[in-house]
């Protein structure tokens, strides 16, 4: 049977065709209208980082930027600036609070003198962890409430900061001969940073703080007699061999670290959701990568370091027990403070707990590496 189509039908199926071309062409202007509106809110932001522009760790930040910059699809981007373009290498939070810097790429051990907890959050204590485990207290043992708290509450700081980039233990540093026993740290004028600073002295040296690009030239001048930085590829190229050829590696002074992007939180929370959010998971990214790369280029830099002369030494037992015995002094005295003991408390939880299950459930490497790689 055919069925008759009236004249109503034609009609309607007209009008719904009509208001569809009409919704389609405002469906397109609505498009289009958000992508005006978004390059008139373009946020350029200058962001420093704390490293000199040939060290690996402005390379790190370079790789949060370009992350920012991609996602961020024009409406926001971070102007990269090395180490003393704005802010000295430990001026850069009181830059980015004061607002002269809109963001900057760090370690909290820089700026410890506010409250020596901040350091707990870029060079605790070793409490067996490993830096990616740190990194998961920050992420899910409660590590960034607590510094969120330190830093917004108690110390009113108009900050917004992101843990991020698991930094594997870090050499003892570079000497003028190799160290076999701790004695020999006594009145030795020696770089660190952070609680590490206290460790040290703790064991009797003569600590000086100072940004990386200032190390070889102070211990050129004979400023320093020895130093620490944080690993092979930034060694190299801050170019410690030299002035040193004995480099001590295996170390409890900072055997995990993490670094500290941060923004001007008032600059922060005017951003819409979303480009917070992508910051965010930028940071997120940025941990993950980092730890890659940094497996490769150490490695490589390592060795290139031993082609080129420099003798590598491990740091005997006797000298890792001493810095132990050396944590828990600065553990008791620095833990007078309740926010300072409160911190220790959430990191040791973590630690007993999830390096404890790593033990339980991870067959040794070593036994397996000297199986296929004999010595």
């Amino acid at each position: 049977m055919t069925k008759i189509r009236k004249d109503s039908d034609v009609n309607s199926r007209r009008d719904f065709l009509k208001g569809g071309a009409v919704a389609a062409a405002a469906g397109a202007a609505t498009l289009a209208m958000p992508n005006v509106a978004r390059a008139q809110e373009a946020v350029v932001w200058k962001f420093q980082s704390t490293w000199p522009a040939k060290d690996i760790f402005h390379e790190f930040a370079a790789d949060f930027v370009a992350r920012v910059n991609e996602m961020g699809g024009g409406r926001i981007k971070l102007d990269l600036l090395a180490a003393g373009a704005v802010a000295k290498a430990l001026e850069v939070q009181d830059a980015v609070i004061a607002g002269t810097l809109d963001g900057g790429h760090g370690v909290t051990a820089y700026w410890y003198g506010k409250h020596k907890a901040a350091s707990l959050f870029g060079t605790p204590p070793s409490w067996g962890w490993r830096a990616n485990q740190m990194v998961g207290w920050v992420k899910y043992g409660g590590g960034q409430a607590l510094y969120d708290e330190l830093v917004q509450q108690m110390l009113g700081l108009d900050l917004v900061g992101f843990l991020t980039g698991p930094m594997p233990t870090q050499p003892l540093g570079w000497f003028k001969q190799p160290i076999t026993d701790a004695a020999q740290l006594t009145g030795l004028k020696y770089r660190t940073v952070g609680l590490s600073a206290d460790v040290f002295k703790q064991m009797g040296a003569a600590v000086t703080i100072m940004g990386g690009g200032e190390i070889v030239p102070a211990m050129d001048r004979g400023l320093l007699d020895a130093a620490e930085f944080n690993n092979p590829s930034s060694d190299k190229l801050l170019g410690f061999a030299d002035v040193s050829k004995d480099y001590m590696l295996q170390s409890y002074h900072q055997s995990a670290e993490c670094f500290e992007i941060i923004f001007n939180k008032t600059k922060f929370d005017a951003l819409p959701p979303e480009l917070q959010a992508m910051i965010k998971y930028a940071a997120e990214s940025a941990n993950a990568d980092m730890s890659w790369k940094a497996m490769d280029r150490y490695a490589s830099d390592l060795a290139a370091l031993k082609e080129a002369g420099v003798k590598v030494h491990k740091t005997p037992d006797s000298v890792l027990q001493a810095q132990l015995a050396a944590w828990d002094a600065v553990i008791a005295a620095q833990s007078a403070d309740p926010f300072f003991a409160k911190v220790v408390e959430s990191q040791k939880a973590w630690a007993k707990r999830v390096v404890g299950t790593q033990f339980e459930m991870e067959v040794d490497q070593k036994m397996a590496y000297d199986h296929f790689f004999p010595a």
